[in-house]
């Protein structure tokens, strides 16, 4: 095996699709899960990021995913663990940006037809608006959520009040990672305590709590999937504790906690700057986005405040959203059914417990992956198979979903949550050409709700999903259950005229 090296980082291959990268320092070497083609994708400003936050205080793990490259402070993709500091930037801005998949009762062939399928991106359109700024007023059978209603989804989560309240079926919330989260003192009154607090600064909080059921901009989008699962025994047994069925219609979903999660995390980020500048206080690397706050600090309480009530938008906003798809299939297709597999969130900090004591694992576009048998799933549906882990690659490539192995304790149990871009934002809309964007989406025979798709989403954009998989099962860490291949996308974008 060969030495990856990028400029003067120098990754040392320990397997096919394992590695470590030295810090150059007394700090012990970040652990790398990627084969030799996924390792030679990780740039300069990617590792320097890993070396930056794995030598920050209080760090004592970090993880690099096939998926990695570069972030605010920490780079995307990776797992940060500490048992004494919170860090806002190894969770970001999209506080809980998470995956949801809901199986319906149709089979594929329900929606061979383009008109059935033109009428349901139609029907999902009318209930779940998409874009920056984008709340129920632009989407008219959405749900309409007054700001009483707005404050108990941000302190309660998806407790058995909001659910029933707002329409979502009380048990989906036992198919969740975490269906609620609690303030720095474990309690609820700690959030609602901040939140009255948060309340005369937040800018628009009418407008942002009105997001509620929708998606974001960017990478965020919802997709009807047909559901290939493996031909293997264990394949399908797992994928019938999941609740997957093979040759059916599911729907996938990536969003998080649009509006409010963001003037949450970035008053954080600014509040935190502002302490370090005050106590004079050296960042690590220098940037400005790796600033922290030791655990029982009046500053890193505020954080963990801040951060569970994101959270708990983004848990609410998932179940919402996906309560108006199935009300949209029903609208459309009569008799439909649906259920929850799973909502996992990538975006976010957990208390855990890594080599034997408490931390807080930091998982910034990554993703939980728990093996069965692991004490924290003991009294939930998957205890004897491990959790659904909902792995975005793109339209054309398909998504996956997996199961964790007990090789994951590896990687402090976690996994990466997609593909993982290729090119930046600005790169792909230099390199690539939207005609045969286009084309390649009508080759394939996938809707979309956009005039044209976006081509800073295109699938060129991302990695190789397949050889993103290869090394996750190729190290150990899971194996996949599923294929879902896309029939149709929702984007932000245009309304298509078709």
């Amino acid at each position: 095996m060969t030495t990856t090296t990028q400029s003067k980082y120098q990754i040392l291959p320990r397997g096919e699709a394992t590695a470590i990268l030295p810090t150059g320092s007394k700090h012990s070497p970040i652990t790398v899960i990627g084969t030799e083609p996924i390792r030679s994708s990780f740039d300069e400003l990617c590792l320097q990021q890993a070396i930056n936050s794995r030598t920050a205080p209080g760090v004592t793990n970090l993880v690099l995913n096939p998926d990695a490259h570069g972030g605010y402070g920490a780079p995307v993709g990776c797992v940060l663990v500490s048992p004494t500091h919170v860090y806002p930037g190894p969770v970001g801005v999209d506080i809980k940006c998470s995956m949801s998949l809901l199986q319906t009762s149709l089979p594929a062939d329900a929606v061979i037809d383009k008109q059935t399928r033109r009428a349901l991106i139609d029907a999902i359109c009318e209930r779940t608006p998409t874009g920056a700024g984008k709340g129920q007023r632009n989407a008219p059978k959405s749900r309409h959520v007054e700001e009483a209603l707005g404050k108990r989804v941000l302190t309660e989560g998806a407790s058995p009040g909001v659910c029933r309240e707002l329409g979502i079926p009380v048990e989906w919330a036992s198919r969740c990672e975490d269906s609620f989260h609690v303030g720095h003192d474990d309690s609820t009154g700690a959030l609602a305590l901040r939140l009255e607090k948060l309340l005369p600064h937040i800018y628009q909080f009418d407008a942002k709590i009105s997001q509620l059921g929708s998606y974001g901009g960017g990478n965020h989008f919802g997709e009807c999937e047909a559901v290939e699962v493996g031909d293997d025994q264990r394949s399908r047994d797992i994928a019938k504790t999941f609740g997957l069925i093979d040759g059916g219609i599911a729907f996938l979903s990536h969003c998080g906690s649009r509006g409010i999660g963001h003037s949450l995390a970035t008053g954080q980020f600014k509040s935190l700057q502002a302490k370090f500048e005050q106590w004079d206080i050296p960042l690590p690397g220098k940037d400005r986005e790796l600033v922290y706050a030791p655990l029982g600090t009046p500053e890193a309480n505020a954080y963990l405040d801040d951060m569970a009530l994101g959270a708990n938008f983004a848990t609410v906003n998932h179940l919402l959203i996906n309560a108006l798809v199935l009300e949209a299939f029903q609208e459309v297709l009569p008799g439909t059914t649906g259920e929850l597999v799973y909502f996992i969130s990538h975006n976010i900090a957990r208390k855990e417990i890594v080599d034997n004591r408490p931390a807080w694992v930091h998982r910034k576009g990554a993703t939980r992956a728990y093996p069965a048998g692991h004490f924290a799933l003991k009294g939930t549906p998957f205890a004897e198979t491990g959790h659904p882990i909902l792995l975005p690659g793109n339209p054309q490539a398909g998504s996956a979903v997996m199961v964790a192995e007990a090789g994951a304790e590896a990687s402090c149990y976690s996994v990466n949550h997609g593909a993982g871009r290729q090119l930046g934002r600005k790169a792909a809309k230099r390199e690539l050409d939207q005609r045969q964007v286009d084309q390649s989406f009508a080759d394939a025979d996938i809707l979309s709700n956009c005039r044209q798709y976006p081509i800073d989403e295109a699938p060129a954009a991302y990695k190789d999903f397949d050889e993103v998989l290869r090394s996750v099962k190729s190290a150990g860490l899971a194996s996949e259950v599923a294929r879902l291949k896309a029939r149709f996308v929702i984007k932000d974008g245009d309304k298509a005229d078709d």
